[in-house]
Parts: structure tokens; sequence; C-alpha cells
């Protein structure tokens, strides 16, 4: 069972974000602050849980959470800013959605900055150690894939229904043989031997 509090404060929320190392589409980032009596035998890491699991536990968490809320940062931010303060931007807009605002932060991985003056922690491998955490993860992996689905109806050759925009040697080589399109990250390495691609749309 993952632990339920890092802080002494009343309102923790846990943030994570999905979606960090896709070459298409969002960088997507969750917040969700539980109530102290939440238990959730299943709640983990949602790298741990199948797709079937993640779609089961979000509803459960939307429902039961004190709040929560989800935010989606598309490809352009991502290559103006690069994709850590994309990161970092998609988490902090997600908390400053939350209401009641938070009294504490954990963040999972090991990179944040300050928003709101609200004090936060930083823990490694967060998602599979706190619930808030693992709860966020959830919610941002569900979110983005139900993002990814959607965006594939318009551009199946890359099949985004089945790698969600992540490097897969099918997403690879529909690169090569289509190009790219406005929901590619144009600052990333689309392909392993990139020396030039043509960016106009």
């Amino acid at each position: 069972m993952l632990a339920k509090q890092f802080s002494n404060y009343v309102l923790e929320c846990g943030t994570d974000e999905a979606g960090r190392g896709c070459l298409a589409g969002p960088v997507t980032a969750a917040a969700v602050i539980l109530p102290h009596d939440f238990e959730n035998a299943l709640l983990n890491d949602s790298k741990k849980l199948t797709e079937k699991q993640r779609t089961a536990l979000a509803p459960i968490i939307e429902k039961e959470a004190i709040s929560f809320h989800v935010v989606h940062l598309e490809p352009k931010i991502i290559d103006e800013i690069n994709i850590l303060n994309a990161s970092i931007k998609a988490m902090q807009e997600s908390i400053l959605q939350l209401m009641p605002q938070p009294e504490f932060i954990i963040v999972d991985g090991n990179r944040f900055k300050p928003v709101a003056n609200i004090p936060f922690q930083t823990i490694i491998k967060g998602d599979g150690k706190y619930l808030s955490i693992a709860a966020a993860s959830i919610l941002a992996k569900t979110y983005r894939d139900t993002y990814m689905e959607r965006i594939h109806e318009a551009y199946p050759m890359y099949q985004w229904n089945k790698n969600k925009g992540y490097p897969t040697q099918d997403h690879r080589d529909a690169i090569r043989e289509f190009g790219i399109t406005p929901y590619h990250r144009k600052s990333f390495r689309l392909l392993p031997d990139q020396l030039t691609l043509d960016f106009d749309f």
C-alpha cells in the first residue's frame, strides 16, 4: 500500500506528468488532492498498471478526490520552452486550478519550480510511493491517451492509438514516409538518422 501523506499539512496535493518522451502530442500533467481516508489497494504508479486498470481507476479518483485538474501543453509550447520546462509548467498550471488550493505539493521526479508560494518536495519515483502522486500519474496518463486516440482519427498512419506518440518503430517509419504533422515536436530528434526535416505545413 502506498503512503497517504508526505507532510503534516491537511491539504497536500500530488502532481505528475505523462508524455515527456513522446515525439508527438502534448505533455499532460495532473494534480490531485485526496482525502485522508482514501484507500484503494489497486492504486499504484500508472506504468505498473494495465490500460484496463488505469481506465477503471480514473473515475474513482475523480469521484473521491477533494480536487483534481488535468492540463495539456501543446507541442508548440514544448518547442518554445523545452520539454523539462513544459512538464513543470503543466504541473504548475494543474495545481493552480485546484480548489481548494493545496497547502503542500509533492512532485514526482527531481525537478520543479515554486508555484504560488506553496511549499513543495520533489520525490524520485514518487508515483510508486505516495497515493496522490500515483493518482495524478493515472489521470495524466488516461487523459493523454484519450487525447492521442482522438487525434489519431485525423492522422491514422502514425498509429497514435497504439503508440500514443512514443518513438516506436512504426511511428518513426510513418514519419519517414509521410513527414510530420502539427502535433509533432519539432525540437525533438524525430528520426535516429535525422539530418533535416521539412517543417513547413
